[in-house]
C-alpha cells in the first residue's frame, strides 16, 4: 500500500506542473484536437487539481479510514465516461490503492489522457503494466463492473452487469442556494460552478435556489469573468439555438450574451442555459431538495449548516472522499 502512495505521490508532483513535462502536454494537445470541449484550460486545471490531491498525506490519510484489505485480487472493470477530461480518474485511482486489476473500458471522447497518466504512473509503480489494461469493448471476463453514464445506458448496464457486484451511476446534476446576502466574489464563485468545462459536469451547477424577491441580474453581472465562452464555437452554437428556442416561445429569460437565464422548476438545464427558482423559506427549500437525494450530485450554497451543501465555488474540486453518487467505492472494492 505504501508503495502505491507514495508513487502517486510523484505522480501528483509531475501533474502539478504538467506544462514541464513534454509527454503530458503532447496528450494535451492531442486531446484538444480529438475533443474540441476539452480545452486546454480545462485540462490543465483537471491535472493540477489532481497534482494537489495527489499527496503522501491525503493519501495516508484516506487510506486511514478503511482497515480491511481485499480477500483476494479481483479484474474490475471501469466503463469511463467522457464528459469531461479525465471524469474517471477516480475510479482508477480507488482500483489501485485496493491493489485490484483495471479493465477498463475508455470513451471515445477521452481516450488519451487516461493513457498518458497510467504511463507516468507505471514509472514510479511498474506492475501497473499487468495491472491496469485498456480494453476496446465492453468486457466479460471481469468480477466487478464500474460504470458511469447516462440513465439510458444505464439501463444497459444493468442488463449487462446485473449479476455481478456493480456501481452503476446515472444522471445527475448539481444545485446552488442563494441567500441573498453573497458578496460579487461568492457570486464568482458560484459562476466557477455553472461554466467550468462549460457545465458539461454532473457537480457542474444547472439550476439556482434564490429567495423571493432575489434580482437574478446579480448573477448575470457575476459572470462577465466568464464571458471568454463567447470565442467558443460549439458552446455558442448551443447558446444560440437555445436562445432561438426561448424567443420561439416567447419564453421569459434574461441574457448577458453567453448565458440564458430561464426560471424553471426542473434541476437539468440544457447547455448555455442555468436555470433558477424562488423560494420561500430554507425550512421549506430543504425539505423539498430531502425528496430529489437521488437527482442531486452536489449542491453549493455559503448558508451556514445547509444540510449536504459544500462552499460556492467548490463543485469542480472534491476530496478523496468525496464519492460520486455518496457510493463509497474504496468500501466497495475492499468488499470483494
Amino acid at each position: 500500500m505504501q508503495t502505491r502512495i507514495n508513487a502517486l505521490a510523484k505522480l501528483g508532483e509531475i501533474l502539478k506542473q504538467p506544462e514541464n513535462d513534454i509527454d503530458i502536454m503532447q496528450a494535451v494537445s492531442q486531446a484538444e484536437r480529438e475533443n474540441a470541449w476539452f480545452t486546454e484550460s480545462f485540462i490543465l486545471f483537471t491535472l493540477k487539481y489532481w497534482g494537489d490531491l495527489l499527496n503522501a498525506k491525503q493519501l495516508n490519510d484516506f487510506i486511514a479510514n478503511y482497515s480491511a484489505q481485499p480477500k483476494s485480487i479481483k479484474r474490475v472493470g471501469i466503463i469511463m465516461a467522457g464528459n469531461i477530461p479525465l471524469v474517471g480518474m477516480h475510479d482508477l485511482i480507488m482500483i489501485i490503492l485496493s491493489g485490484h486489476t483495471a479493465i477498463v473500458k475508455l470513451s471515445s471522447k477521452d481516450k488519451v489522457l487516461p493513457k498518458v497518466i497510467v504511463s507516468k504512473l507505471s514509472q514510479f509503480l511498474p506492475e501497473l503494466k499487468e495491472q491496469i489494461r485498456f480494453e476496446s469493448e465492453l468486457f466479460k471476463n471481469t468480477d466487478a463492473v464500474i460504470a458511469t453514464g447516462s440513465d439510458n445506458s444505464a439501463r444497459y448496464f444493468e442488463q449487462y452487469f446485473g449479476k455481478l457486484p456493480h456501481i452503476i451511476r446515472k444522471n445527475r446534476n448539481s444545485l446552488a442556494v442563494l441567500s441573498g446576502n453573497e458578496s460579487k466574489e461568492e457570486l464568482e464563485a458560484l459562476c466557477n460552478d455553472v461554466f467550468m468545462y462549460f457545465g458539461l459536469g454532473c457537480r457542474s451547477v444547472s439550476k439556482v435556489y434564490v429567495p423571493k424577491a432575489y434580482d437574478v441580474t446579480k448573477i448575470l453581472d457575476a459572470c462577465e469573468s466568464w464571458s471568454q465562452l463567447m470565442e467558443h464555437n460549439k458552446y455558442m452554437n448551443n447558446y444560440v439555438y437555445q436562445k432561438a428556442i426561448l424567443l420561439m416561445d416567447l419564453q421569459k429569460h434574461l441574457d448577458n450574451d453567453f448565458l440564458l437565464l430561464r426560471e424553471h422548476a426542473d434541476l437539468a438545464s440544457p447547455l448555455s442555459v442555468l436555470y433558477y427558482e424562488h423560494y420561500e423559506n430554507q425550512e421549506d427549500l430543504i425539505a423539498a431538495l430531502s425528496f430529489k437525494q437521488d437527482q442531486i450530485q452536489c449542491i453549493s450554497t455559503n448558508i451556514p449548516n445547509f444540510p449536504n451543501s459544500i462552499p460556492l465555488g467548490t463543485c469542480q474540486t472534491p476530496q478523496l472522499n468525496t464519492f460520486a453518487d455518496n457510493i463509497d467505492s474504496m468500501e466497495f472494492l475492499l468488499s470483494l
